[in-house]
């Protein structure tokens, strides 16, 4: 590849950042409502079919959030679970770092979780970065577990649970540890 191919290369991939950037910005300052492509270009100070070349459209725009998201995510829980081997406390400490990380980012939490994307769960084409994170959950149950990843599928369906309905104002966020602490508790010992 010449200098110049490289030079290219990087500046589609500083370009394409910036807008994945300039989207996730907006949505937690204004909601994913606000995420147009008209709106991304001004922002990005790009032409719309210079965006267009980069996405599709806004599903395009948020799929990749959302797997940036889903990298994220995983990076944090495996640092929660490395902290703390031990599996009862393992497991308590991604729960809390998978809940904090949906309260500190509800628009990209909204893009990963709730929002409409073609993005596959328990697939062969699930995106590596969604099977780390789904990786941590199951690595704080023992190995010899035959249904560790039962026990990990449900545990995550109860923190998506319990993180939907706080952001949604249905439940208290002042109760969060007891739940988390029943959850573990009753997971745990199954």
């Amino acid at each position: 590849m010449s200098a110049i191919t490289d030079r290219r290369e990087r500046e589609r991939a500083q370009r394409h950042q910036l807008i994945i950037t300039a989207a996730r910005e907006l949505a937690e300052a204004e909601g994913w409502e606000a995420v147009t492509t008209r709106r991304l270009a001004e922002r990005v100070e790009y032409s719309q079919p210079v965006l267009y070349s980069h996405f599709d459209g806004k599903d395009a725009i948020l799929r990749a959030v959302a797997i940036e998201g889903f990298g994220e995510l995983a990076v944090r829980l495996r640092r929660a679970r490395l902290a703390t081997p031990e599996p009862p406390q393992a497991l308590h400490a991604v729960c809390r770092a998978y809940l904090e990380f949906a309260t500190e980012q509800p628009a990209l939490y909204q893009a990963m979780f709730v929002l409409p994307t073609d993005v596959k769960f328990g697939h062969a084409e699930t995106p590596p970065p969604l099977r780390a994170g789904f990786d941590e959950f199951v690595n704080c149950f023992r190995p010899d577990n035959p249904r560790r990843g039962l026990f990990a599928e449900v545990t995550w369906s109860a923190l998506h649970g319990m993180a939907a309905l706080s952001a949604g104002g249905r439940i208290p966020p002042n109760g969060m540890t007891e739940r988390l602490d029943l959850l573990v508790t009753q997971i745990a010992d199954g």
